[in-house]
């Protein structure tokens, strides 16, 4: 109790020593250091967790072509997924294989691990495959999109690819 009697009556005579200025502002700089360096940690946390999840995702996304590269190279391999009853030839299992590769150079964009620059390219690459190759009447006919794609990315290549006025 004495103490803050003492500390009132010392800042009611409102004499500071140029010590008590100096001690003010190191107690203010350790206080500002700290928050610093919490919202800093913060965010390179959050980077790393994105990294992370990208790394995971690149890891699978390496697996499914591993699978579609199997798949393209023994099409009569399929029905352990697909129990189709056609013969397919090697264009759709190839077509899979680019489809997914297109799909998850769409998600990396989204998780905005691919620049502007790099997307356009892609973008560019997928409209001119969807125009001058067969892929739209695989895309069409042969593959449930439904099934094997997910409805954010089949919207994409319903939009953004612009599938309807190509046909035009």
């Amino acid at each position: 109790m004495q103490l803050i009697t003492n500390l009132i009556v010392g800042l009611e005579m409102g004499e500071l020593a140029l010590v008590d200025y100096f001690v003010m502002g190191e107690a203010i700089g350790i206080v500002a250091t700290l928050v610093v360096s919490f919202y800093y940690s913060r965010k390179q946390m959050q980077k790393l967790s994105i990294d992370i999840e990208t790394k995971i995702l690149n890891d699978m996304d390496e697996r499914l072509h591993e699978l579609t590269r199997i798949g393209v190279e023994r099409p009569e391999l399929i029905k352990v997924i697909n129990n189709v009853h056609q013969d397919l030839s090697s264009d759709v299992p190839y077509a899979y294989h680019i489809l997914y590769t297109l799909a998850h150079a769409y998600h990396m964009r989204q998780r905005g691990v691919v620049s502007d620059n790099e997307w356009t390219g892609w973008l560019r690459w997928m409209r001119n495959a969807f125009r001058h190759g067969t892929i739209k009447e695989i895309w069409e006919t042969n593959i449930e999109a439904e099934k094997w794609f997910d409805p954010a990315f089949q919207d994409f290549i319903t939009k953004e690819v612009d599938i309807g006025s190509m046909s035009k």
